[in-house]
Parts: structure tokens; C-alpha cells; sequence
């Protein structure tokens, strides 16, 4: 059950008019009163004798007396709605959840005289409108100060004791949803998207991509988007503000959005502290050569499901928004096959990277360090880097979500587990080619290699050997093992580790997982790229671009 408590308006009439009228697509069913205030108020929706005028006229009486000490702005309106999948509640339950909201609010607390006065009117199966004069009896103002937040936790309540649908709750961290108005006019432009999700994509891609705010700035404009840069006296930046070139308002000037109103994230002092310079940290598993950015990134992503159950809170959410960062940053340089689904992914992951948890961003910096190398590389050949790192991903992500689960956080697990479908779709995809690669090398095995590691497997991992030796992956599981020994590695070892902690039961394929986790741990198929490119600049900002005005929302998740 949602609420929606709008702006005070100061047209009570007008309100009533547009409750008991047909609706802006005719959708309004039997105008009627379900409560009022007394029970006597008239209904012009069931009496024909009563008029809008009358009940507007009895809800603004204490207005009227208040004289000058009525707020200029006195109607309070709040919507109240059932989920679609909740059974239709009757007039009498519906005025009861009205008395209810009304009493945690504020605006007329059960059994005082001198409440405000009040009405709730029905003209649809699933939801009311609530419309309240905001003068009490004693011509006083009513004390609703968070009136949201209270009108929620009644709701969350009334869910639990009538059996509906329990509404996934957040925290205020989530990002501002586009308005209505904001949504029609996208439309009108034939865009899906409106011009504040467009550049929240934008300005979260190039956070992931930009080395510092410098370059920040940089790779905005060269996407085409209009940037305004404000400053202090003293010259430092105080904050900015970005706008899509044609997106104008009725006097024909840009439409602005600071960097606050795209994302709580994405206020310049919040990308400045990501952003800022730190000591340069060793990383990785790797001997001998340095690791690539590549290999990198992937260690990283591997380590995070430890540190989010062992390190503490601010250290947990530090990774999580590097997690972020890497899910914007993939769609820059996957093939274009993958981008639709990595792109999704990051859209819902977007929710589930904030928390009012304060992130402690310096202990996850190598990590961003490798992640802004990456897409300065050329995109590498060798398909099994993606598959490898998809695969590391999702374990992240589906880690996040326990995380989040753990800490409450009913948004942010959601949003995560919505990401983990979209990064399963595409690892699939992604794994196709290589994965076939391997296994022709392990159908290539003879017998008696093969005959050797199937008894390895039977000695390693005894409860899933039968499962694992039956499935179409094993031949590139056996393949991958026979290289680990080449390489010097125990194998024996290796699927302990790979085992380690990690969940397996909803794997589609358990050798196919253990491919990708034994390549992790130790590189067999690791690829140094090339030199960076000298265009990467130019080549981000027109990716960015591209990104801004395609990503969508996602659906919702199966399991895994």
C-alpha cells in the first residue's frame, strides 16, 4: 500500500472537482465519499441534491473563520493505494485505512473534537483520496510535520493486519523519480526516457570513467551534454549543474538539473571525495608480470563477497560503489551484442549502491583505479575475459543483496537482485563462444587424461561429482583442470578454493561455474591488452552519450 502526499494547494474546489470528475483519461468509476470528518458531509458523487460547492464550502468553513491566520495553502491531499495483486477492499475497510492515515499524520487524530476537517472519496477499486482544510476546530494548525513518513509506517501496518501485498520500503536514499510532467513531455519527444534519466546514466558513466573532476567535466561536454560549472569566490567549485541540448522550458531556455537532483550520489562534493587522488595500493593474486586492468577489476570483484561479510559497514559499502561504478563503466567496451542487458543491469543495481550508510571510499580505490583503466583499453578479443568477470559479478551482486538484506535494506536487496538477472542473461550470452572453445579442447583430451580428472573430481567434490561428470560443460572442466596442471597448480586445491563459500545449487551449470572460478584463480587465460588509446576521451564521451539515451528501467527477476 503506497502514499502519495502532494503539495498543499489552496483551491480546495478545485480539488474536489478534478476527485469526483471523469479523470484526464476517463478512468475515474463512481465518484463517492467512503468517510468524512462527522459522516454527515455531502456526497455529490451519491446525493443529487449535493453539490462540489456545498462540500467545499463545510471543508473550508474553519478557513474562513481562521480569517488572516489561515495558511495561504491550507488543502492537504494524500492518495492511498492497494497493490494490483490485493483484493478489492470494501467502502467500510477503505474508511477505516482513511481514519487510520489521517491519525498518524496528524491531520485528525482519533477521538479529538477539534481536528481538521476532513473527506475521503473513492472512484476507483484500489485506491482513495484523502482532501483535509488544514485548520483545526480551535482555528490552529494541525501538527503533521513528517507526515509522509508517518503515513507509511501506518501503512506497512495495515498491510501485515488486512493480508496485502508488503510493499518494499526504502530508506529517502533512493534518487528522485521524474514527474509526471517530466514523463509526458518525454513522450511527446518520442524518447522513452526522460531528459533526468538520461543524465543520471550519463553523469554516472562518466563518474566511473573519469580519472578526476577535470576530466569529469571533459567527458560530459564531449558527450553533448550542456554543462554549468558554479564556483565559490574563491574560484573552488561549489557544484554544477547539466542539461540536454533541446530539452527547453516554455521561455525556451535549457532545463537544468544539478548534480543532486540526478542522484544523492552525484552532488559534486560526493564525486569530488570519489574522485580524489590516493597512494597507489599492490593488488591482485598474480606473480611474476603485473596484472592487467583486466585481471584487476576481476580480483577485486572477486574479493568483495568476503569483504562484505567480514570488513565493516563503511568498508562493505565502499565496494558495493565500486561495484556500481564497474556495472556503468561494462556497456563503454562489451560487444554491442551484451550492452542491452549490461545496461540494465546497471540501471537496477543504480538503487542498491546507496544506503545511509557512509561509504569509507579510500579502502576500495585500486579497484576504481583498474576499473578506470579498463575503458581506456581497447576492448579485449579473447572472449573469456567478459565471461570470467560476468561470472565473478554475479556473485558480487547476489553477495550485495544478502548484504543489504542483512542491514534492512528492502530497496537496495530488490534493486540488487533485479541486477543479478540481467547479469545472468548476460553471462550466458557472453560465455557461449568461449565456453565452446574449451570444450573442443576437452573432447580433444584422450581417455585417459579424461578418466584422470573425473577420478580428481570424484575425489574433490564427492556430493556434486555425478552431477558435474554428466553435464555438457564437463569436457571444458576437465580441459581447465589439465591446464591448471600444466601451469604447476594442485587441482585438488583449486576446487576447494573455488568451492569455497560459494553457493552452487542454482547454477544451470556447476562445470560451467567452475571453468570461469578456476580460470579467476589462477589467469590460464589471462590477456595482456594493448596500449591505451590515445582517443580514449573522445571515445568515452560518445559512449556515454549513446548509453544516456538507452538504458531502461528493468523488469523484475526470476531466480537465478
Amino acid at each position: 500500500m503506497i502514499t502519495n502526499i502532494g503539495k498543499a494547494g489552496a483551491n480546495t474546489h478545485g480539488v474536489l472537482r478534478y476527485l469526483y470528475g471523469s479523470g484526464r483519461a476517463n478512468e475515474h468509476s463512481d465518484p463517492h465519499l467512503v468517510a468524512s470528518w462527522d459522516g454527515f458531509a455531502p456526497d455529490p458523487g451519491r446525493d443529487e441534491t449535493a453539490t462540489l460547492a456545498q462540500l467545499a464550502t463545510v471543508l473550508d468553513l474553519r478557513v474562513k473563520q481562521a480569517g488572516d491566520r489561515a495558511p495561504d495553502k491550507h488543502v492537504w491531499h494524500c492518495s492511498v493505494r492497494a497493490a494490483p495483486e490485493d483484493r478489492i477492499l470494501t467502502d467500510d475497510e477503505w474508511a477505516t485505512i482513511a481514519r487510520r492515515i489521517l491519525n498518524a499524520t496528524g491531520i485528525a487524530p482519533a477521538g479529538d473534537p477539534d481536528a481538521c476537517r476532513w473527506v475521503a472519496v473513492r472512484h476507483a477499486d484500489d485506491h482513495i483520496h484523502i482532501v483535509a482544510t488544514k485548520v483545526r476546530g480551535d482555528l490552529t494548525p494541525p501538527r503533521n510535520w513528517n507526515d509522509y513518513p508517518r503515513a507509511d509506517k501506518e501503512c506497512a501496518a495495515i498491510e501485515q493486519e488486512y493480508g496485502l501485498r508488503q510493499v518494499v520500503r526504502g530508506d529517502h536514499t533512493a534518487a528522485k523519480r521524474p514527474t509526471r510532467a517530466e514523463k509526458e513531455k518525454a513522450l511527446r519527444a518520442g524518447h522513452t526516457a526522460t531528459p533526468r534519466e538520461r543524465l543520471r546514466t550519463t553523469v554516472r558513466t562518466t563518474v566511473a570513467a573519469a580519472t578526476d573532476t577535470e576530466e569529469f567535466f571533459t567527458i560530459l561536454r564531449s558527450a553533448g551534454v550542456l554543462v554549468d560549472v558554479q564556483h565559490f569566490p574563491s574560484g573552488d567549485i561549489r557544484g554544477y549543474k547539466v542539461a540536454l541540448p533541446g530539452d527547453t522550458n516554455a521561455k525556451g531556455e535549457p532545463v537544468w538539473f544539478s548534480g543532486s537532483a540526478l542522484g544523492p550520489d552525484l552532488s559534486y562534493p560526493k564525486i569530488s571525495e570519489r574522485l580524489a587522488p590516493t597512494e597507489l595500493a599492490p593488488m591482485g593474486r598474480h606473480s611474476g608480470r603485473p596484472p592487467t586492468a583486466w585481471q584487476q577489476v576481476t580480483d577485486g570483484v572477486d574479493q568483495i563477497p568476503d569483504v562484505l561479510e567480514q570488513a565493516d559497514d563503511v568498508v562493505g559499502q565502499a565496494h558495493i560503489t565500486v561495484l556500481a561504478e564497474i556495472l556503468d563503466a561494462l556497456p563503454l567496451i562489451a560487444p554491442a551484442g551484451h550492452r542491452p542487458q549490461l545496461a540494465q543491469a546497471a540501471a537496477a543495481f543504480e538503487r542498491a549502491s546507496r544506503s545511509r550508510i557512509r561509504a569509507h571510499h579510500q579502502q576500495a580505490q585500486a579497484t576504481r583505479r583498474a576499473v578506470k583503466a579498463i575503458v581506456r583499453e581497447p576492448a579485449p578479443k579473447d572472449g573469456a575475459l567478459l565471461a570470467i568477470l560476468l561470472d565473478a559479478l554475479l556473485l558480487a551482486v547476489v553477495a550485495t543483496q544478502h548484504w543489504h538484506h542483512t542491514q534492512h535494506h528492502d530497496q537496495q536487496a530488490e534493486a540488487a537482485r533485479q541486477a543479478a538477472e540481467h547479469l545472468h542473461a548476460a553471462y550466458q550470452a557472453a560465455a557461449i563462444q568461449p565456453l565452446t572453445v574449451i570444450r573442443q579442447r576437452g573432447l580433444r583430451l584422450t581417455v585417459a587424461v579424461q578418466q584422470e580428472q573425473a577420478a580428481l573430481i570424484r575425489q574433490a567434490l564427492p556430493g556434486l561429482a555425478e552431477q558435474i561428470l554428466t553435464e555438457p560443460g564437463w569436457p571444458a572442466l576437465a580441459a581447465t583442470l589439465t591446464d591448471a596442471q600444466k601451469a604447476g597448480h594442485d587441482p585438488t586445491l583449486l576446487l576447494t578454493e573455488a568451492t569455497r563459500r560459494r553457493e552452487l545449487d542454482t547454477a544451470t551449470s556447476i562445470s560451467d561455474v567452475l571453468v570461469w572460478r578456476l580460470h579467476r584463480l589462477v589467469g590460464v587465460v589471462a590477456e595482456r591488452p594493448a596500449h591505451p588509446d590515445s582517443a580514449s576521451t573522445t571515445r568515452l564521451g560518445s559512449s556515454a552519450a549513446v548509453l544516456g539515451t538507452s538504458r531502461q528501467q528493468p523488469p523484475r527477476r526470476s531466480s537465478r
